[in-house]
């Protein structure tokens, strides 16, 4: 007689598959860039609908200077105003609170070029501008992100569309982000504080 071959213990099969959980989670990944987008869109709207009165909160003091900048770097790619009601509000107040004011509301007003990268939408990336850009912000991340944001140029959303393509997470790319906006505004709000203070003392 052969001896008898034991047999294995049959392997109990998981209620779902890897195949089925990839497939979830890209829906959700996809809902949420669609949203995303969406949000992006609608801010841009709405901020270049009322870009002719958006100086009119700075009336309000620091809290103002902060809806400016937020209001102001909420655009993706159409220009609002934004550095020139800091340049004015360092001779009316104090520039290092101008600066932290404008600073945190331009950090999280950049949000949205983040959120445009992150939402998949390929509107700009293919102009040279972002095909410079990109590789930059691909090698060196955040640091990347802190020098951009920290010199004029008016070609940071592509930096930031670039970082949320890149996948960096968001409470760095803030965090650096808003590093930059503070060096960025506390020259802008110093600059406009010792120029007007001048041209008034030329003047007596």
């Amino acid at each position: 007689m052969s001896p008898s071959k034991k047999s294995k213990p049959r392997q109990e099969k998981t209620a779902t598959t890897p195949i089925q959980d990839s497939k979830k989670s890209g829906v959700g990944v996809v809902v949420l860039r669609i949203l995303a987008l969406a949000a992006v869109i609608g801010i841009t709207v709405y901020i270049y609908s009322i870009r002719e009165r958006v100086d009119e909160f700075a009336a309000y003091g620091y809290p103002g200077i902060f809806l400016v900048m937020l209001m102001a770097n909420a655009t993706v790619i159409i220009p609002a105003p934004g550095v020139a009601v800091v340049f004015a509000m360092g001779s009316v107040f104090n520039p290092i609170l101008v600066a932290l004011a404008a600073g945190t509301g331009g950090a999280i007003g950049e949000l949205s070029g983040y959120l445009a990268g992150f939402s998949g939408q390929a509107i700009v990336e293919n102009t040279q501008t972002y095909d410079r850009i990109s590789p930059w912000v691909q090698k060196y991340g955040v640091w990347a992100i802190l020098v951009l944001s920290a010199i004029p140029n008016p070609f940071f959303d592509l930096a930031g569309i670039a970082a949320g393509v890149a996948k960096i997470p968001v409470w760095k790319f803030l965090l650096f982000c808003w590093a930059g906006q503070i060096i960025k505004m506390t020259m802008f709000a110093y600059a406009g504080a010792y120029s007007i203070d001048w041209m008034a003392g030329f003047y007596k």
